[in-house]
Order: C-alpha cells, then structure tokens, then sequence
C-alpha cells in the first residue's frame, strides 16, 4: 500500500507532463491551431497571387499577339513610331504601370510552444513536491 502512495508523485508528474505537452507543446493544440491560421493566409496570398498570375499571362499574350496594345504600351513608356516628334514635359514623372500588380510575401512565423525541456521539468517539480507532501503526511501520521 506505501508503494502505491508514492507511485502517485510518479503519476502526476506524468499527468502533468502529458497535459502540457498536449496543450503547450511543440506539437500540441495551441501550436497546430497556429499552424492552422497561418496555412489559412498562405492559401489566401495563393489565391490572389493565381489571380495576378492570369491577369499578367493576359497581358503578356495581348503585347505578343495584339499590335494595338503594343503600340498603347509603348507609347506610354514614351516610345512612337519612326518620324514623329515628341514634346516631353519635365517633372511629370516617368512610366508607372498602373495596370500591374505585383503579389505580397507572406512569412508566418513559427508558432509559439513551451519547450520539450521545461516541460519536463515542470512535472519533475511536481512529481517532487506530491512525493514531499506524500512523504510528510506519513511522517505526520507516525
């Protein structure tokens, strides 16, 4: 029956040590459900960055396979055709591409856990002090 009271300290400090690993781990709840968040982001940049992408293969087969829109584009970066003449007004600023977009970069950051290492010493703390409280409650009763 002695053996038995202080295989108690021995299983809470297993209990403990499960639990918070379970919960605050490097592979618990709290870090998957981070993990989680930060895949739901990344799958919203790759749906706007596919987006992007279709919008500029558009305008990449428009400039090689329409004249016409060459010739907008080129005119807008400041280029025209052979014997015209071109009047250029300083301090309007140069060529801006309003019709690209260009995508974000996206870092998540590595979700935040309770290392495998202080978890283990939080449950020898408490297997200690239960086998402590076990061992002076005997002492008290004798």
């Amino acid at each position: 029956m002695k053996v038995l009271k202080y295989l108690l300290a021995f299983w809470a400090a297993l209990a403990i040590y499960s639990v918070i690993s379970l919960l605050y781990g490097a592979t618990g709840i709290f870090a998957y459900q981070e993990l989680l968040s930060g895949r739901e982001t990344q799958w919203e940049n790759i749906t706007k960055l596919g987006l992007i992408n279709s919008k500029l293969e558009n305008a990449q087969n428009s400039l090689l396979y329409d004249r016409d829109t060459l010739a907008v584009y080129a005119r807008q970066m400041g280029y025209g055709y052979e014997n015209e003449r071109f009047i250029r007004i300083v301090g309007l600023g140069g060529f801006k591409n309003p019709y690209f977009e260009t995508g974000e970069i996206i870092r998540t950051h590595e979700p935040g856990y309770i290392s495998d290492r202080i978890i283990k010493m939080c449950a020898l703390f408490i297997g200690t002090a239960v086998f402590g409280l076990l061992l002076a409650l005997e002492f008290l009763r004798r």
